[in-house]
């Protein structure tokens, strides 16, 4: 028996219904003016040299870096609070930074503490100091006034491991946690970079807490080389690999800063371990580095990510999208840095 024809109203219905596309969006940074939490990758340490300012866009304002006399890398807010000159365009006094433009001096708790006219220096001329960090080679600031978590370490001592810097900073067009969710995105490892093989459970073996997750696998890269990694994301900004690539260990960090919403930067060291043949295994793992970055570039550049209709498959992406939505979001410096 055949059914009955459908009315004029139910076939606009439903070509309504089947055109409609179903989302369960994932908050971007910047949304309601706020950011994730996290530690984000503002600069190599090599382009911070002592003496030296550097700028940085970072969340929706500006912030600098320098280095004094101590060493030590400072991030701070970078508008002066006297007029809102650029502090990037001044210089360094033993450890303060010096405004180029009345030459107020800032130390490296943010606290104004001369100014060039010599009148007493106000005591709310401050700027925003955030919490910095220098590891892997790579200068983080961590969005907010206290660290929530603690950068990842490797199974190594440093003094037993050689670092090698696979490409120069990346600039993408897409939030960090968007390059981030590649990781526990299965169907990504097997049709992006033709993994030959991942092992089937490791969705199972993923171990998440608050501030992100790891899971170790087994598996064949493209060139049927034998794998045991340990894979992780920390926070929203930094990838982390450790474990076996064929005959010898490699490790990887990729952080992620975020110079404005909806782009980031991508700072990167790999690293193996002291030996005859370092050189040699820190140049084939920067260059997987380099032909992984070289895969993902475009897709990055221009995806437009809306998670929709997930299947099976995607049992741990759609986890991680999950931390992604409930994760932490703040802007404290916003008064700072805009």
């Amino acid at each position: 028996m055949s059914s009955a024809p459908l009315t004029s109203k139910q076939a606009d219905d439903a070509s309504v219904l089947h055109r409609r596309r179903f989302t369960h969006d994932v908050p971007f940074e910047g949304d309601n003016g706020l950011f994730t939490q996290s530690w984000f990758a503002v600069a190599m340490s090599y382009e911070l040299k002592a003496g030296q300012v550097l700028g940085r866009d970072f969340l929706d304002g500006r912030i600098v870096l320098f280095r004094g006399e101590n060493g030590r890398a400072v991030a701070m807010s970078a508008y002066c609070p006297h007029v809102g000159a650029d502090l990037s365009v001044g210089d360094v006094v033993g450890n303060n930074v010096r405004c180029a433009f009345h030459h107020w001096e800032y130390d490296q708790s943010g606290q104004c503490v001369k100014t060039g006219a010599g009148d007493p220096a106000p005591r709310n001329a401050c700027l925003f100091v955030f919490p910095t960090e220098e590891r892997f080679g790579i200068i983080w600031v961590f969005n907010g006034e206290k660290p929530l978590y603690d950068l990842p370490t490797f199974p190594y001592p440093d003094e037993d491991l050689v670092m090698g810097h696979p490409y120069t900073p990346q600039l993408l067009n897409a939030d960090p946690w968007v390059f981030c969710a590649n990781t526990p995105d299965r169907q990504h490892a097997v049709f992006v970079h033709k993994m030959k093989y991942v092992e089937d459970d490791f969705d199972e073996k993923t171990k998440y807490d608050d501030f992100g997750f790891y899971f170790t696998y087994l598996g064949r890269d493209q060139d049927d080389i034998s794998m045991e990694t340990t894979l992780a994301i920390r926070g929203t900004s930094l990838f982390y690999r450790s474990g076996r690539h064929g005959e010898f260990w490699r490790g990887s960090i990729v952080g992620f800063g975020l110079p404005r919403p909806g782009q980031m930067t991508m700072l990167a060291s790999n690293f193996v371990l002291k030996g005859p043949k370092a050189e040699e295994q820190l140049e084939f793992t920067n260059s997987v580095s380099r032909r992984t970055l070289g895969e993902d570039r475009d897709i990055i550049n221009t995806v437009h990510y809306r998670p929709g209709t997930l299947t099976k498959v995607d049992k741990s992406l759609a986890r991680f999208l999950h931390y992604v939505r409930t994760y932490p979001r703040a802007h404290p410096s916003a008064d700072y840095i805009r």
